[in-house]
């Protein structure tokens, strides 16, 4: 197997229905974490996919070394305790993907910074201490407590993807809220995506916004 599909959005921008969608599209999907439908292996579960992208990138050269049964990575940070690992941050990191695997497909799901921001703020503190209390690319320690600093760094972010990627026929940014995102994605992968939906949604979240 080799590396397919990489999606580049930050957490709360729709990387769990990215991930069904994909895995139901036949791709080998890790999400965040191996599972263990990912690896045989009782030991490698659990392991956070930044841990073994940066393990390959720095052991061997290629980040998707230790993801060999792997064809698609749909959200790749890990922020929990002292562990603050953002490889969709590091151009140098999808540098080296491209290079040993110049066929992947890179995506960039995101939603309305505002939405993000307040989906951030609702995750289990990752916006109330999470995000200020680590050492963030693009967001230093210290940051990111208010609605104005997210919204700083996840417009920063997708920026900085835009001009990296500038005219580049293998990326494609989509916003989760689209209609036609699944239309998008299939056409860019060349692949039809028989599921599209909502996951992971947080329940106050939603409760708010039906009333």
């Amino acid at each position: 197997m080799t590396l397919a599909v990489v999606n580049l959005g930050l957490p709360k921008s729709g990387t769990t229905t990215l991930a069904k969608a994909l895995r139901l599209a036949g791709y080998v999907v890790a999400d965040h974490r191996l599972r263990g439908r990912n690896t045989p292996d009782r030991t490698e579960k659990g392991t956070p996919v930044a841990d073994l992208l940066y393990r390959g990138l720095y052991e061997t050269g290629d980040p998707a070394a230790y993801l060999s049964k792997i064809t698609a990575l749909s959200e790749m940070s890990v922020l929990r305790g002292a562990k603050s690992l953002w490889p969709q941050m590091d151009f140098s990191l999808l540098l080296a993907i491209r290079a040993h695997h110049p066929e992947v497909r890179f995506l960039a799901s995101r939603r309305d910074a505002f939405e993000l921001s307040q989906s951030m703020l609702a995750w289990s503190n990752l916006g109330l201490s999470r995000l200020p209390d680590s050492a963030i690319p693009g967001l230093p320690q210290g940051y990111g407590e208010t609605t104005k600093q997210r919204m700083l760094w996840v417009e920063g972010h997708y920026a900085a993807l835009a001009r990296f990627f500038a005219d580049d026929p293998r990326y494609l940014e989509f916003d989760i809220a689209d209609p036609a995102s699944r239309e998008r994605i299939s056409a860019f992968l060349g692949r039809d995506l028989p599921w599209w939906g909502r996951l992971n949604a947080n329940p106050i979240r939603e409760q708010l916004r039906r009333q």
